[in-house]
């Protein structure tokens, strides 16, 4: 399934080593003031190379519109776009493309297709993530003439977590460091933690943490496409996702229900909730209350370490991945996590 959405409708193509990857987008409004340096902005902040802890293949990732904008404007038409890959090393792969490599996408895409691309894990590749990055930023302009905006940051890399409440998160501070931590100590020492696992040739998983702002009631679909099982079905779509809570989440089970419920109030003529545990969500439908969830993103599969696999005959074999990886997919995710939920947002809404 390579499209997502009902209303609002993001198709992606491509593979990590071909010669480009894109996407068309159906169904957003005609008459959107398309901001062009803001979809850029957005597509770097995902951008490889962008530290030493991250993935060194460079990329410019020019997007390339071919349809659905006119003047500057949305037409009502699909929107089509290609992003070139113009640093792809095909050879990093070569001495592998028989072996199965752990954790990767290589032997269940073989077993589903019959065939594997190898050169970067193809289609299976976070190389994909780009081209949603574009979707998003359509979306967030939606969002943004309803007021409605998204941040999301990293919150945990390995044992390392911010202490800040989240309703006390200053999200301007996000963008402030590479590992997109708005707690300036916890970055600094996740920084170090990440460069320390990358010069061990291993890896290290955490979690982003969204919050999305100025959500009004009534957003989600009982039963089945409930906001939070639609934001689940978003995020988990991610390369390298494990897992998804929302508002109180795992941590949750240690409270009764006294300590949990939230407790509605009149708020300056608005009724609200005193609390926040749901997470801004009731019944699978939003209550005005900021959203909030989180995703854990497991450690990045491709390692510079020997491990043992084997072959596409079933031998026994040993490798070894050479080539550019993250060593923490977490602080690239980041936009990605914010495109996701803005495209599932924007498909509830229209």
């Amino acid at each position: 399934m390579n499209t997502f959405g009902t209303n609002f409708r993001f198709t992606s193509f491509g593979e990590s080593h071909g010669a480009a990857i894109g996407g068309v987008i159906d169904g957003c409004p005609a008459g959107l003031v398309v901001d062009f340096d803001f979809i850029e902005n957005e597509i770097a902040r995902r951008r490889t190379a962008q530290s030493e802890i991250f993935s060194q293949r460079i990329e410019n990732d020019e997007v390339i519109f071919i349809s659905g904008i006119f003047d500057g404007k949305t037409t009502g038409a699909p929107i089509a776009f290609i992003i070139k890959n113009e640093n792809a090393q095909s050879t990093d792969y070569k001495n592998i493309k028989n072996i199965f490599r752990p954790s990767h996408a290589d032997f269940t895409y073989f077993k589903k297709y019959g065939i594997c691309d190898f050169n970067g894990g193809g289609r299976s590749s976070a190389r994909e993530t780009a081209t949603r990055i574009v979707a998003g930023a359509f979306a967030k302009m939606i969002l943004q003439e309803k007021g409605i905006s998204i941040n999301a940051f990293t919150s945990q890399i390995g044992s390392y977590k911010i202490s800040i409440p989240i309703e006390k998160i200053d999200f301007s501070l996000i963008e402030k460091n590479p590992v997109r931590c708005p707690q300036a100590e916890i970055a600094a020492q996740m920084f170090d933690f990440i460069k320390k696992i990358k010069e061990e040739g291993d890896s290290i998983g955490g979690t982003v943490t969204c919050v999305v702002s100025g959500l009004y009631a009534g957003i989600g679909e009982p039963i089945f496409d409930k906001l939070h099982a639609r934001l689940a079905a978003a995020m988990l779509s991610i390369p390298a996702a494990h897992g998804f809570d929302y508002g109180a989440g795992f941590e949750g089970v240690t409270q009764k229900g006294s300590q949990q419920n939230d407790v509605f109030i009149s708020k300056n003529g608005k009724i609200t909730t005193s609390t926040n545990y749901s997470g801004g969500i009731q019944g699978g439908i939003s209550n005005g209350m900021p959203v909030y969830f989180r995703v854990l993103f497991k450690p990045t599969s491709s390692i510079a370490q020997t491990q043992q696999t084997v072959d596409i005959q079933g031998n026994a074999t040993e490798i070894r991945i050479s080539g550019r990886h993250d060593a923490c997919v977490v602080p690239r995710a980041v936009p990605v996590v914010e495109a996701m939920a803005a495209m599932t947002l924007v498909d509830l809404i229209i």
